[in-house]
């Protein structure tokens, strides 16, 4: 499902001078920024309703559990900070930053609109290409836009693929590239340091992180790969009630460990694709045996240093020992 709405600028918009560009036009919705001849060239921000809530994802219980631990902060500030006291102990560290990692196809960004959904707020998607500029100093006023945009619309700032802005700072400066880069980092940081609400982020390499931002933020959820448990749930969501099929979904989630949502979800589609090409009346079990096995092997032959995908044969006899010898799709 769509998760964010940007509109980036033509060949030719983009090759219009920096110096007829101006902030046209801001709503509760969105920031344009446009020429001088009032024409609009591209939507900068915009703000959305979130497209799903915790009742759409399927997460590891440690993950939500984590999760609402800290919307805690959100939703219960005046008895943590001002009944327990915190306030007097937690000077300036009564807003709630979250960043979301691990691999990708885990579900961090469905995630974030759940948590907008969650605190009832819309949800502000933003990555570096939408602030990123080539002329020195523009990103950082991009950056200062987004936040008072986000003040003012009262939206969820949400950094899509973070890392790409909240990397570590270079040390050995030799150009002026270096100097923006620096320049961009510390703006960040002091926007983040005054902004009083609740900002996601979503990486998958956390490793990227400059340390100045990882203290700023309070809580880093990790988002592991399905367990058994979760695969089967996924299996289950994207396979629709109305499709004729064969499939054992709990030897699917017992089979095939190390795969996201994101590849369940592909292996659903591509199995339907399968039987709809052959003309068959049924979308057979083995088609979707077939079809994440292919986007196994695709992981393995796309990371040179292996695979977190795995594959191990289990027999019928082990299936219905973990699962009390129900094998029923539902």
């Amino acid at each position: 499902m769509p998760l964010g709405k940007r509109i980036n600028l033509s060949v030719k918009e983009a090759a219009s001078q920096r110096d007829k560009d101006i902030l046209t036009h801001t709503s509760p919705d969105s920031v344009k920024v446009g020429n001088n001849d009032g024409n609009t060239v591209f939507t900068l921000f915009q703000s959305a309703e979130p497209q799903c809530s915790f009742n759409d994802i399927i997460l590891n219980s440690d993950t939500y559990d984590a999760i609402q631990d800290v919307l805690t902060l959100y939703e219960k500030r005046e008895l943590i900070f001002d009944k327990w006291g915190l306030k007097n102990t937690h000077k300036n560290q009564n807003r709630a930053g979250i960043n979301l990692y691990g691999p990708s196809g885990t579900g961090k960004s469905v995630t974030a609109h759940a948590i907008a959904a969650q605190v009832g707020r819309k949800i502000l998607t933003v990555d570096y290409s939408q602030i990123e500029s080539k002329y020195v100093g523009e990103t950082s006023k991009n950056l200062a836009t987004l936040f008072e945009y986000a003040k003012e619309s009262k939206s969820i700032i949400f950094f899509d693929e973070a890392d790409a802005l909240l990397s570590r700072r270079v040390n050995n400066m030799s150009n002026s590239t270096d100097v923006s880069v620096n320049q961009t980092r510390s703006v960040l940081l002091m926007l983040i340091n005054e902004f009083d609400d609740l900002i996601l982020f979503a990486s998958n390499f956390i490793t990227n992180y400059d340390p100045a931002f990882m203290r700023r933020i309070l809580a880093h959820i990790k988002f592991e790969l399905p367990d058994e448990i979760s695969r089967f749930k996924l299996w289950r969501m994207y396979i629709p009630e109305t499709m004729p099929t064969n499939v054992d979904i709990r030897a699917l989630a017992a089979k095939y460990n190390g795969v996201s949502g994101a590849d369940i979800s592909n292996a659903v589609l591509n199995a339907s694709l399968r039987a709809a090409r052959l003309e068959q009346a049924t979308v057979r079990h083995t088609y979707f045996e077939e079809a994440i096995e292919m986007i196994i092997h695709s992981k393995d032959d796309n990371d040179e240093l292996g695979t977190f995908a795995s594959r191990r044969t289990v027999s019928e006899d082990y299936v219905k020992t973990q699962f009390k010898g129900e094998l029923t799709k539902r």
